[in-house]
């Protein structure tokens, strides 16, 4: 797998810096370089990108503030002087946090995980007549895991992890919720939080704001209760 690669900094060196480390990792590919986010809203306009490199501090717009206004971005790793943001670009998305000045070895590690990410979002080849298998594979540590979808108790996101509950045990992988939940059947798993999804078949029971699921009670946001007692309990609830 290649990843093209985009370079968002207004400091010629800084783009400099990174540039010669995209060109000395055998999986990256240099596409262009952008003083802004704007040129770069128009560099992805014209070409695929896979992975940006974005500074915060720039003319124009600043990398933050084109993060919280702009959605469908590709994998976003922020490079900068400012590890205050750090906090805040995992809260949006950002699948890593360089601050410089970047050393090469923090660089790979950051593009494999890139890398790893992208392999995880492969989405199969659903061309033919065969069924759809009941099973997926997650990379976790240094092996893939085994997941069947009806062993999935919940998910439940950590910053641009998620770890699947499963009644042999907890699987953590970089991933985000978001993801998960795209490829989870959406008749049978329900949001219930900004970091849950729930296998809708294994709620036992709905206490106040929380779903029990076995030992394990999972709070339930206000903002989604109103679909999860519409989706869970109406539809089957028994009246006089």
């Amino acid at each position: 797998m290649i990843l093209k690669c985009l370079v968002v900094d207004d400091e010629p060196l800084a783009r400099e810096c990174i540039t010669n480390y995209i060109k000395e990792v055998d999986f990256l590919e240099l596409v262009g370089t952008c003083n802004n986010p704007v040129e770069l809203t128009a560099a992805m306009g014209k070409q695929e990108v896979d992975l940006v490199f974005l500074d915060i501090q720039m003319p124009i717009i600043n990398g933050i503030d084109f993060l919280r206004m702009t959605s469908k971005l590709p994998a976003v790793i922020i490079t900068t002087a400012y590890p205050s943001y750090a906090l805040e670009g995992f809260q949006l998305d950002v699948l890593d946090y360089l601050v410089k000045p970047i050393t090469f070895n923090r660089f790979l590690k950051a593009v494999t995980k890139a890398r790893d990410y992208q392999l995880l979002l492969g989405k199969p080849n659903t061309a033919g007549s065969q069924p759809e298998a009941d099973y997926f594979f997650i990379k976790c540590d240094y092996k893939y895991e085994k997941i069947y979808f009806n062993d999935i108790l919940y998910v439940e996101a950590m910053q641009n992890y998620v770890t699947i509950h499963t009644p042999k045990g907890r699987h953590m992988t970089l991933l985000y919720l978001k993801n998960i939940e795209e490829k989870l059947d959406k008749e049978s798993f329900v949001r219930v939080h900004k970091s849950y999804l729930v296998s809708i078949s294994r709620i036992e029971s709905i206490e106040n704001n929380e779903i029990v699921v076995g030992s394990f009670r999972i709070p339930i946001s206000r903002n989604y209760r109103d679909e999860v007692i519409g989706r869970v309990v109406n539809k089957r609830l028994w009246k006089k």
